[in-house]
């Protein structure tokens, strides 16, 4: 079975025949697992893109199954796997190319499921002269032909401002929240931390969930993938912190705010964050840190040599159920209750 068929009936004024809607699913080599754990979930099989890369760096892409007629999505983050040999770019140019396949393969709809949108974090001008990359990317995903892009806690919700096609905002945070709850409770026991000023919307709806209180760390970054935390806005002492985030990068800013915290009397400090990208030397950064634990999600491939104190959840679930209701027209803001653009 490659395909979840959905019997429908076309209208009356219509050629009057029945035919099968049909849902396929694929991945990208950033993005295999997940895909496959997307697929299972929905009783299909994870279709074969026929990837390769040629030996000047070149990426191709041929379906092995047709997909005529068929809502096809694509699960491939803009994300670097080195045990596939890709990077960032090699992923972005890849999905690209299924995208664009699909569509000269007569594909009837094309969504790019992308947990992690990669180029993110360039979403507006900082200094003169500097693109806008983020902007750049969405219209390149258009230009391939994507119908609707799903993705996961974009780095600024306002970026789904750059498609003028349907974005479908997820957010792991209900999964964080939840393991915070069961593994790391009991509430009047926490705090939670917000890691600068733009993510206290988050941070706070975060505690609200978990029914802790919350704290800011005021920081300042006085240059790209760099940062130096100031102090910290709130009573933490006694506490167990953990500290919520988007994105786990290099691991340098995540490192200190843990032991800003703990130099203002907390107990321990924990992190969870939807992307763990773990770039450089994160691993050796972080497994010297003060931190006691990591918890991230499966939207960036896990790098092989994790540290111990990291732990990785899926996002499987979320994504599944978003696919299936897009697939059947069902509403997907229902999957949060209408409360994920508050995250």
């Amino acid at each position: 079975m490659t395909s979840l068929d959905v019997e429908t009936r076309m209208s009356p004024t219509s050629i009057g025949a029945e035919y099968d809607k049909r849902l396929m699913v694929t991945a990208g080599r950033a993005s295999r697992e997940l895909g496959m754990r997307i697929a299972t979930k929905l009783g299909v099989e994870l279709s074969d893109p026929g990837l390769k890369t040629f030996t000047d760096g070149e990426v191709y892409c041929r379906y092995r199954d047709s997909i005529r007629g068929a809502d096809l999505f694509i699960v491939n983050s803009i994300a670097g796997n080195p045990p596939e040999g890709i990077n960032v770019n090699d992923a972005l140019m890849e999905l690209l190319v299924m995208i664009d396949a699909a569509v000269g393969a007569s594909a009837h709809r094309v969504i790019a499921v992308t947990p992690w949108y990669g180029y993110s974090r360039q979403d507006k001008k900082s200094a003169p002269r500097e693109p806008i990359t983020a902007r750049l990317v969405a219209k390149m995903l258009e230009t391939a032909g994507i119908d609707r892009l799903v993705t996961m806690d974009l780095h600024a919700g306002q970026m789904q401002g750059f498609f003028s096609k349907t974005v479908d905002h997820m957010t792991a945070m209900p999964i964080l929240s939840q393991y915070v709850s069961d593994q790391l409770g009991p509430a009047d026991d926490l705090v939670i931390i917000s890691p600068d000023a733009g993510r206290v919307k988050l941070t706070r709806k975060f505690a609200q969930k978990v029914g802790a209180p919350y704290a800011l760390l005021e920081k300042e970054r006085p240059a790209q993938q760099v940062a130096e935390i100031g102090y910290v806005i709130g009573e933490v002492a006694g506490k167990r912190a953990v500290i919520v985030d988007d994105i786990i990068d290099t691991g340098g800013t995540l490192a200190a705010a843990a032991q800003t915290v703990l130099d203002e009397g907390a107990r321990e400090v924990y992190a969870v964050a939807t992307h763990g990208i773990f770039s450089g030397n994160a691993y050796q950064t972080l497994a010297a840190s003060p931190l006691s634990g990591i918890v991230v999600t499966d939207t960036v491939p896990l790098r092989s040599g994790a540290p111990d104190l990291i732990r990785q959840l899926t996002c499987a679930d979320i994504l599944t159920d978003t696919v299936r209701r897009i697939f059947t027209d069902d509403s997907v803001s229902e999957i949060f209750a209408g409360e994920n653009q508050l995250f």
